[in-house]
């Protein structure tokens, strides 16, 4: 093959093509299209390889699914906020539109160059005020709804982006709290802060787990572990002393346990320095109030097991006992109630608190093996033992029994999940459409002043915003009395919360998108991206859908039926990173080759390694095929009669559409390339065999090109164009096969397995040239007897009754004696109850042995028979079902 495919050259004229017939295009009245989505590119300035693999999966199924008839809807824009392009556009002496726009442009540029296919015309930018507008509006439909709050609240601050985030923002890094984006550790800072109140769908976020089948359990394993439910018992205690109106105004304080049938061993109750007891003790108490206002902005990481003791008392709700109140770091604001129930000898933290205040320590559960609870808190279960009624009770049969016998108990489910916290004290993103009025409070922005579009920027320290005087004075729409306006924006990741559905009907003004097509076009069919947004976005994304669901806008209580998280890309064993100076950019190896090669390199879940040598394999690839193409249309030599070979080669054309189309399903494109560099190799052989068919290499080669279309879309484009397919193959069909192939992995099996077992006989026997190899497959009888045992494999064999309906069955010539015929079946269950071998029926059996006998006698040169054998036949012992006998001269 001389032809050299450069896809340099045919890339610029087939996606001149593709845009002037719009085939990426989908009809607004198209029903139900099958809806494929990449989480979309943050607008950092460049594609990376992470980028590169997630789009060239997205891109290579849903160009599959228009091959196969579907309407299919693939849209990309531009999640466009946010504290990164600040800080660029600071560093750059820039604003962040300007280098928001400029970082879009050459990205754009750049998706266009890997050819991949989007539609264009449903493109949206989040920065862009006909976007963010609609930000502002669901905010305030929220609002209605009682899901926003505006509390005070201590709150991560990060230093660096001079910043709140979120609690799912903070990442451990060396037993460190960093920010999520710029590693910086993270601090605290009380900050009155805007809330979505996301733990009022925690139960649902919860139960609705188990039903995304289409999600990989990781995931779903780790928005569990984030929600954090748990089961236990609400314990009321009354409160009283100096402050005592505790957390209600009935002057009680609820704890949450886990071990309700401890109770009798409490001998303290504790607060966070956050609870409400707590901020009201610190209003009459100077030593309290020192204590919360220190231990409220410490790193949590620093807390210890120190606190203050107050001048009020807790009511033990069974014995009457009074106990101190502490107020505590180590209990934390977040986790529970905010208070506990000190049980030092069966909790490992309270244990620790009491030794350090020297508070009493009393067991109440006796375990097998006495263990001095002084020393060390027991946990385990056991008799209870100091428990007035439950004394000598298994510790089990009482945590159930003591809530139901008890008033002051009631049965509860907590969650790990915390509100979400939105507020952001920088420029780049939506304005909060709220007004704050010394008369009338917070006030939502009117709707017909929405979008509230943000001022000029202005370079400055500290909050853009708060320093945009003539932005921030306002009116009050309720009063107008001279008002401000909040000054922080929105958390960016309720930009990408929604954009799913904005996709829908980009171009829409009175609404943030279609009801009616929403109901008929989602969920989204496939979503691909890194599950390190399990508990960002991905959760997000579901919280929003349910409570646009109750408020009416949609259907669907979940957005995204099957989700795909894809593997990193990684260089000398690392994740590639510009700060590791490993990155490979990824015109570096040319747009196609790139694309190819990261779709053929592994399964999209699974890490892979970016090496030179791999990469030319899916240069060679592109090469052979346009080659191949090429050399037929070029050489034009070929023949019209059908032999037997042709026949073969017809069968695993058919054989290779549908494994391929199994695996385009599943998305396995790695597997899928295998199936098509096979069917190349044995296209290339049968060509260099004997004079082709035509009809049957033209097929071959068309096919090929149909295959390969969805993972290099220009290569598929140039061959189909060469072989004179009908159209352009991005809008053709999906190859069909011509015949039945449900049993093309048996028929695969018993070529390969043949094939196999002829070299190592002629290996073994040392055969230089063998003259002649017969293939002898094996009688009826014993195709019979395999699918008898096949059959009976699930009740049980019994092999005396298998000989007796074999030798009743009058069709069937056995060339064997009882004993014999008893020995097969016993090989074939292996007498151990085994299956019997799923084998294909003895005509098909010969039929594709006789198809493929030309691929012995080209790789041995011998002439080759195949029959099956008779009564007489000296081979016919040695023949069974799927493993002819062989005979090599």
């Amino acid at each position: 093959m001389t032809s050299h495919y450069d896809h340099a050259q045919v890339q610029e004229f087939w996606q001149y093509v593709w845009e002037r017939d719009d085939v990426y295009d989908l009809d607004d009245d198209a029903v139900d299209p099958t809806y494929v989505l990449g989480m979309f590119p943050y607008t950092s300035g460049t594609l990376h390889m992470g980028h590169v693999r997630n789009y060239a999966i997205t891109d290579a199924y849903a160009r599959y699914r228009r091959m196969c008839g579907d309407d299919v809807l693939h849209p990309m824009g531009w999640d466009a906020f946010g504290l990164p392009a600040e800080n660029a556009a600071f560093e750059r002496k820039t604003d962040p539109r300007s280098w928001t726009e400029a970082c879009i442009r050459r990205m754009r540029e750049e998706l266009e160059t890997m050819g991949f296919g989007y539609d264009w015309s449903r493109e949206i930018t989040t920065c862009e005020p006909d976007y963010y507008r609609w930000n502002q509006w669901l905010f305030e439909r929220f609002y209605e709804e009682d899901l926003v709050e505006y509390e005070a609240a201590a709150v991560n601050w990060c230093p660096d982006c001079e910043t709140v985030l979120a609690d799912a923002q903070v990442s451990e890094t060396d037993g460190d709290r960093v920010c999520w984006r710029c590693e910086t550790p993270v601090g605290r800072r009380e900050l009155d802060q805007w809330f979505f109140t996301i733990t009022d769908y925690a139960e649902e976020l919860h139960e609705g787990l188990d039903d995304l089948e289409g999600w990989p359990e990781g995931v779903r394993e780790i928005q569990r572990n984030w929600i954090g439910r748990q089961e236990g018992t609400r314990i009321t205690f009354d409160v009283s002393g100096d402050g005592g109106a505790g957390a209600d105004d009935d002057g009680t304080v609820d704890v949450f346990s886990t071990r309700p049938e401890t109770i009798h061993g409490a001998t303290y109750l504790a607060v966070s320095p956050g609870h409400d007891l707590a901020r009201e003790l610190a209003e009459t108490d100077d030593a309290v109030a020192e204590y919360v206002d220190t231990a409220r902005t410490r790193d949590p990481d620093e807390v210890g097991f120190d606190g203050v003791e107050t001048d009020a008392t807790a009511v033990h709700p069974l014995t009457g006992d009074e106990l101190p109140v502490y107020v505590a770091s180590y209990v934390l604001e977040d986790v529970g109630t905010g208070a506990v129930m000190g049980v030092p000898a069966h909790n490992e933290r309270d244990h620790e608190f009491a030794r350090e205040h020297g508070l009493p320590i009393e067991r109440v559960i006796r375990p097998a093996d006495d263990i001095d609870v002084e020393t060390a808190a027991y946990t385990g279960e056991g008799v209870l033992e100091g428990s007035g009624e439950y004394d000598g009770m298994e510790s089990e049969r009482v945590r159930e029994r003591i809530v139901a016998e008890n008033d002051a108990l009631e049965a509860d489910v907590t969650y790990r999940l915390r509100d979400w916290l939105i507020s952001r004290q920088r420029y780049w993103g939506t304005p909060i459409p709220i007004v704050h009025c010394d008369d009338c409070g917070p006030v939502t922005v009117p709707e017909d002043e929405l979008p509230v579009e943000l001022p000029e920027f202005v370079r400055t320290t500290g909050n853009p915003l708060d320093a945009a005087e003539e932005w921030k004075q306002t009116t009050c729409p309720d009063c107008g009395a001279p008002a401000e306006r909040e000054t922080d924006t929105m958390d960016t990741f309720v930009d990408s919360s929604w954009y799913y559905l904005r996709f829908l009907s980009p171009d829409l003004a009175d609404a943030p998108f279609d009801v009616d097509r929403a109901d008929d076009w989602l969920p989204v069919d496939v979503y691909v991206g890194g599950d390190e947004h399990a508990v960002l976005h991905l959760l997000y994304t579901r919280f929003f859908t349910k409570a646009l669901a109750d408020l009416g806008l949609l259907e669907r209580r979940e957005p995204i039926r099957e989700l795909k998280s894809q593997g990193t890309v990684l260089y000398d064993g690392e994740k590639m990173s510009s700060s590791k100076g490993n990155v490979v950019v990824p015109e570096e190896y040319g747009a196609e080759t790139t694309r190819l090669f990261v779709l053929s390199a592994a399964h999209p879940e699974q890490d892979f390694e970016w090496t030179a040598n791999n990469v030319r394999g899916a240069y060679d690839l592109q090469q052979t095929l346009y080659g191949m193409a090429a050399d037929f249309v070029d050489e034009g030599d070929t023949r019209i009669e059908r032999r037997a070979h042709d026949d073969y080669v017809s069968r695993e054309i058919d054989r290779t559409i549908a494994a391929a189309t199994e695996e385009y399903e599943r998305f396995r494109f790695h597997r899928a390339a295998t199936e098509i560099r096979e069917l190349a190799r044995l296209l290339r052989r049968y060509r260099e065999y004997d004079r082709p068919n035509g009809a049957v290499h033209r097929r071959g080669l068309l096919t090929l090109a149909a295959l390969i279309a969805p993972m290099a879309p220009h290569l598929g484009e140039e061959c189909w164009n060469k072989l004179r397919g009908e159209g352009l193959v991005v809008e053709a069909d999906w190859p069909e096969p011509d015949g039945d192939v449900g049993a093309y992995q048996r028929e695969r099996q018993l070529v390969d397995r043949t094939l196999e077992d002829v070299r190592d006989i002629v290996d073994v026997a040392d055969i230089d040239e063998p003259d002649r190899i017969e293939l002898v497959v094996a009688a009826d009888w014993k195709y019979r007897a395999a699918e008898l045992v096949a059959d009976a494999a699930g009740d049980g064999i019994d092999v005396d009754e298998i000989v007796d309906r074999l030798f009743d069955h009058g069709a069937l010539e056995i060339d064997a004696d009882r004993d014999q015929v008893a020995a097969f079946v016993g090989r074939l269950t292996g007498r151990d109850g085994g299956d019997g071998e799923d084998v294909l029926p003895a005509d098909r059996e010969l039929a594709v042995l006789e198809r493929a006998d030309w691929l012995v006698t080209d790789e041995f040169g011998a002439t080759v028979a195949v029959r099956q054998a008779d009564a007489d036949d000296d081979l016919a012992a040695k023949a069974r079902p799927g493993k002819p006998a062989i005979r090599i001269e």
